[in-house]
């Protein structure tokens, strides 16, 4: 979609600008603002991932995560057109290398079904549709973790990436909030997207 494509490149743009403005601080700002507002059960499972490039760093929010007791995981590439595999992890713990750089943990890492999906993203609008980077990893996986539970999409982004409209075709899975440097945006309900 052309449409997508263009706007990928401008977002790209939007979050190295809001990157090299803010260096470490957004990330610090994420963790003060937690996920509790989000209501997850406790001690639920949470998939985070860590920052590549230009991404934001959530290291300081998964420590807060662990002192609040609850498990967190990273996402596994396991082939193309595939969902992700969300494995347990803590700091410290042996992560291997996958493709563009991503770490993941290793084969004999716990297996997780997160009850709360920390998403990075390039763009987001008001009803909660996200730019990603084209793979579909995160839709498919939300569409199968949907289908076993209920499940918390939280996306992770600076103020600046919000959009007015993000295009989006049926299998795009929208986000129930996304956490800014500002606080949590509360994504417009299903029966809104609708209209």
């Amino acid at each position: 979609m052309d449409e997508k494509k263009k706007l990928r490149s401008s977002a790209r743009a939007t979050r190295s600008e809001a990157f090299k403005r803010y260096g470490t601080t957004v990330s610090e700002r994420l963790a003060e603002h937690g996920i509790g507002f989000s209501n997850p059960p406790k001690g639920a499972s949470v998939s985070a991932f860590l920052a590549i490039g230009e991404e934001l760093d959530l290291l300081p929010l998964m420590r807060r995560l662990w002192r609040e007791g609850h498990t967190v995981g990273l996402p596994v590439m396991i082939g193309k057109d595939m969902p992700l595999e969300f494995r347990a992890w803590k700091e410290g713990e042996a992560l291997g290398e996958a493709m563009w750089g991503i770490r993941e943990p290793l084969p004999s890492a716990q297996v997780i079904e997160p009850d709360v999906l920390l998403v990075p993203l390039l763009a987001f609008d008001e009803v909660g549709y996200r730019l990603g980077y084209g793979g579909g990893f995160y839709d498919r996986s939300l569409e199968r973790l949907k289908a076993i539970k209920p499940v918390i999409t939280i996306g992770v982004a600076y103020d600046e990436q919000r959009v007015d409209a993000v295009p989006h075709n049926h299998y795009d899975v929208p986000l129930d909030w996304v956490l800014t440097q500002s606080g949590p945006v509360k994504c417009k309900t299903p029966a809104l997207r609708q209209q």
